[in-house]
């Protein structure tokens, strides 16, 4: 559904670093007082680079190229990464209000909540047209995240986070959540029992569902929850490098796995460790941050050696742990980054700081907002 082709960067790392190779920064680590001034310089220069809109913002993902473009997985980015700067005592409040209010702009209807998955600049306007006005799940679960954070940052007052979060999260249930597996479906449009058996493994937030549970007072989230779980602990047992795939397809209540074929569903990279499950390690340190539980800890910790057998990480592995391109890129690097910080593996996390850009990359839309959300979570 949701596309993000980001070329060969800049930034093509050897495999050996004692100086600045390529805008790579390979000086020794740096304290916690400067980690934090980092992450705050690391949102400025993003915000600058990717940040479009006056009174309703959003983030820009053509990376320059083309007619202006959003996705609703950006717009789920921005609002988080705001409410983080927030924590971090930069001045986001306002920001987070324009953002809000793109959202609500392009929600698929004012009685559904669910944002429509992408925009393009037609006639000097963001509009989503024909399948555009569908939803995609990954951005409406850190959306509906990013409020429930909003309403405790700064309350509902002023704007009603904590109601917008409720409705929204209602809609996810209704629209977003398979009823047979209680597994997340790619959108609202996954109807027919083939796309309702698709699964985007980066979407498999047990935190997430667990806080979601406990905000609504609805326990089904847990069952999304334990249910994720399920899979996460499956998926990790299949390949000795612990990597999950973009997609994997499951179905029925017994949760029964197909193997997706390359070019399936997204792109020549559906089954292997692509720029959809990238993210993994962030969402599964999420979850460990959340939860400490056991089953993700393992999950996390599996993936974290094999990446610690790597000089570097580059971008895309098969899940025999094949590296598939000689080349970097944050969107890799940083949730693995922060997946060793969160279980304290202090040498991996270390050689993976000197790997990340010194500076916010302005032409790679995803890595560079990867890079900029685990540091902002980092302390």
């Amino acid at each position: 559904m949701q596309r993000r082709r980001l070329g060969k960067l800049s930034g093509l790392v050897g495999l050996i670093g004692l100086a600045v190779l390529g805008g790579l920064l390979v000086g020794p680590p740096r304290t916690a007082q400067a980690k934090t001034s980092q992450a705050v310089t690391w949102y400025r220069q993003w915000q600058r680079a990717y940040v479009g809109g006056k009174t309703q913002k959003y983030v820009r993902m053509n990376d320059g190229q083309g007619p202006t473009r959003a996705v609703s997985e950006g717009q789920g980015y921005g609002m988080l990464a705001a409410v983080l700067a927030a924590k971090k005592g930069v001045n986001s409040h306002a920001t987070f209000n324009q953002f809000y209010r793109y959202y609500r702009a392009h929600r698929i209807a004012g009685n559904l909540p669910l944002m429509a998955w992408q925009q393009n600049r037609r006639s000097g306007k963001l509009t989503s047209v024909g399948g555009e006005r569908n939803s995609a799940t990954d951005g409406d679960l850190d959306i509906a995240y990013a409020l429930i954070l909003a309403d405790r940052q700064w309350g509902s007052r002023q704007i009603n986070y904590r109601q917008a979060a409720l409705s929204l999260l209602k809609a996810i249930k209704a629209h977003e959540i398979n009823p047979t597996t209680r597994l997340p479906l790619m959108g609202n449009w996954a109807t027919n029992s083939y796309d309702r058996s698709k699964l985007r493994t980066s979407d498999l937030m047990p935190g997430y569902f667990r806080t979601f549970a406990k905000f609504t007072g609805d326990r089904s989230w847990q069952t999304v929850a334990k249910r994720s779980q399920t899979v996460i602990r499956r998926l990790s047992a299949r390949h000795k490098t612990g990597l999950f795939p973009d997609f994997i397809r499951v179905s029925g209540k017994r949760l029964k796995f197909t193997t997706v074929k390359p070019g399936e569903i997204e792109s020549g990279t559906d089954n292997q460790y692509g720029y959809n499950a990238c993210r993994v390690p962030w969402r599964l340190a999420k979850t460990y941050r959340l939860t400490k539980d056991g089953t993700t800890k393992r999950a996390l910790a599996k993936q974290l050696a094999f990446f610690k057998r790597k000089k570097i990480v580059t971008a895309v592995y098969t899940l025999s742990g094949r590296a598939v391109n000689g080349y970097t890129n944050p969107a890799f690097t940083a949730p693995v980054y922060w997946g060793a910080k969160t279980l304290k593996k202090t040498a991996l996390q270390h050689r993976l700081q000197r790997q990340l850009p010194r500076k916010i990359q302005k032409k790679s839309y995803f890595g560079a907002t990867l890079q900029v959300l685990t540091a902002l979570q980092s302390a």
